[in-house]
Formats: structure tokens, sequence, C-alpha cells
């Protein structure tokens, strides 16, 4: 890739252009997720070398926040239980997508003019009790595979990615060139941007209504040639994108049938990389499986 930030042209023509409709199957509902296959699964197994097992989920977000104006839900109840004992049970409610819960995103979450993953028209599937197409139940044996963290902070020596330099394709290229790792077909990429460390100098990322520091739409193109099935970041689309397009690096769900993992906790994941010098691992992702769901809360495994 060359180190030119894209015209609106080329950005419309990575999303219409190189999309991967057809690609399993006019009827396919898996997307990219279908490169995971037993081989692939075994090789992600390959990789444990220490056992050491890294969260990338967030806390479910149930206190409220400038980026997070829908809190999620958490009632107990305590029942008393003949003769002297008890239970507690509990309520989960959440609105997840946005910019608070760590969650997977379906194909069927976002579509742009064109239509939705494969070309279907979201006034034929999307009804008020789910999705007919592409939603998240399809991912039920859950998305295991090779991971690969791209540590910015790291190779650009600062804390975090800012508003004046959002993370672009070509210079994911060159991080897991300088990490020494070969990018696969069907690898989880995992994208650190130093959303802890952003937090700690400026307003909650997410919660400024002008824009956010994340992934620039010239990473669709990266994200196209990497082939890889899954996108795990902790920032997510630079905003404002400065395209005229209703969707940045989330097209990627509809044009190239990748999953997008949002609002991951990283920065554990990269202290651990650094430390045993090493880039790769086994993740494993498990969705809740709902029927017409446009994804899901999730808590990813990495494992070294």
């Amino acid at each position: 890739m060359n180190n030119k930030i894209p015209t609106q042209e080329e950005i419309l023509s990575y999303i219409q252009n190189d999309r991967n409709w057809g690609r399993w199957g006019q009827d396919d509902q898996i997307g990219a997720v279908n490169m995971i296959d037993n081989k692939k699964r075994l090789h992600a197994a390959s990789l444990v070398k220490s056992g050491r097992a890294v969260s990338l989920s967030r806390e479910f977000p149930k206190t409220p926040a400038a980026n997070n104006p829908t809190p999620a839900q958490h009632f107990m109840n305590r029942n008393e239980r003949p003769p002297r004992g008890g239970s507690a049970t509990d309520y989960y409610g959440v609105s997840y997508h946005g910019q608070a819960n760590t969650h997977l995103d379906a194909l069927c979450h976002v579509w742009d003019e064109n239509g939705m993953w494969n070309g279907r028209n979201p006034d034929d599937v999307i009804t008020f009790q789910g999705s007919t197409w592409g939603s998240v139940e399809q991912w039920k044996e859950g998305i295991i595979t090779r991971g690969v963290l791209l540590d910015v902070p790291s190779y650009r020596g600062e804390p975090f990615a800012s508003m004046q330099s959002p993370i672009h394709g070509w210079e994911l290229e060159d991080i897991a060139k300088s990490q020494g790792v070969s990018l696969e077909q069907g690898d989880a990429i995992c994208v650190y941007g130093g959303r802890e460390k952003w937090n700690e100098t400026n307003p909650m990322w997410g919660s400024d209504p002008s824009g956010r520091p994340g992934l620039h739409a010239s990473c669709l193109k990266f994200l196209r040639q990497s082939d890889c099935c899954l996108l795990v970041w902790d920032m997510m689309d630079y905003m404002p994108s400065g395209y005229d397009i209703p969707w940045s690096v989330h097209a990627a769900i509809f044009a190239y049938g990748i999953g997008l993992l949002d609002n991951a906790l990283l920065e554990p994941l990269a202290d651990a990389c650094r430390q045993e010098n090493r880039y790769e691992f086994m993740l494993t992702v498990n969705p809740l499986r709902v029927v017409g769901g446009t994804g899901s809360p999730v808590n990813p495994i990495a494992i070294l």
C-alpha cells in the first residue's frame, strides 16, 4: 500500500469494487469466518506456549458516562430456600452497540445504499423480531482462530493515537513487519490504539460528539488485502471520516463479511505481548446464540 490518503473515489472503490459478495456463495451468511476451518483452529491452538490467558472485555457498563448514555442494567433478587438456605438471582439488560460495551457486530448490523452483506435488502430482512439474514447465531460455533496484535503506540513511541494522527492502513502493514509477524488468511487482527492511555489525559474516548481518534478509512484496503475474518479494536473508526459515506471502517462488515469486535480492552494484551515478545496467539470469541441478533456482548479470551 502507498502512504497517500485515498480520495473519495478510492474509498468507494474499496467498498464497492473489492467486496467479497458471492465469494462463498450468494446465500452465504457467515462471511469471512468461512476461512476458519479445522486446520485453522488447530494452528491457533498450536500457538499456545505459556498458557497465559488474557480477557479482552471491558466490565459490563452499568455506570452512566459521557460515552455510555444507555447504561446496562443489573438487578438482583435474594430468595429464601427453606430450611435455612437461599439463592441469589439477577437480571441483565443491555443496549450493547455503541462505545462502552465490548461486543461483536454481526453481518446484519450495518449497510449502505447498495445493501447489506451479499447484497441483501434490509427492507426484506430486518424485522421487529430480529434479522432473518446474517444474524449473530450464524457464528454459534464461535470464532476461534489465530489472533495478531498490532501495537500502534509502541510502533509510534507515543501513548495513544490522536485526532491529529489517525491510524492508516499502510501503517498497520508496517507495524506487522516491524513486529515480525506475517498476516495469514482467516486471522483476527487486533489493533491497539491506546484508548486507556488516551482517557488518562483527555476527555473519555467517544464522549466528544465532534470526533474521536481511531482507524482511518484507508484501513479498508489493508483489511481486504489481509484477508482477515475479524477486526478487534479498542478505538473504532476515526471520526469525522472526511468522506461522504455512511460508514467508514465499519463498511468492512457489509463489503467484506468481516466481523467487528468493538470496544475491546487491549491494553492488558499489549502488555502481555511485550512481556513475552510475541504478537500471535489463540483467540476465542463466543457470542450469545441470539436468533435474529445484530451482534452480542462478548468476553474474548487471548491465550498465549
